[in-house]
């Protein structure tokens, strides 16, 4: 089980961090929505939940609850810039099913 961050991510979420003057990493989940049936979130912790299994790349801590680990195993999140857009990107390998417009996922 892994959960895995690119360089660009993790320096994303170092940068935001360090502006932000405290937090020790990002919390990766996902919610019921959207006509797929799940989105993922994500946020910025400041401190870690007794059950949160935790993941570490370049220095940077994933923290994910026990539940949505089943639907996000082996997940990569990168940051990603195109154009004027930019933003984190998932590959997920569980994914079976994206809604048109990227909001959900089903597995």
């Amino acid at each position: 089980m892994a959960i895995t961050l690119t360089e660009a991510a993790a320096r994303h979420v170092s940068r935001y961090l360090s502006r932000r003057g405290k937090g020790l990493g990002v919390r990766l989940g996902v919610k019921t929505s959207g006509c797929s049936g799940l989105a993922y979130k994500l946020e910025y912790v400041d401190e870690a939940e007794p059950e949160d299994i935790v993941f570490e790349n370049y220095g940077v801590k994933v923290l994910i609850d026990p539940k949505s680990l089943a639907y996000i195993d082996g997940t990569e999140l990168d940051f990603v810039r195109e154009g004027l857009n930019e933003g984190f990107r998932f590959s997920n390998p569980n994914e079976r099913d994206r809604c048109g417009c990227g909001e959900s996922f089903r597995v």
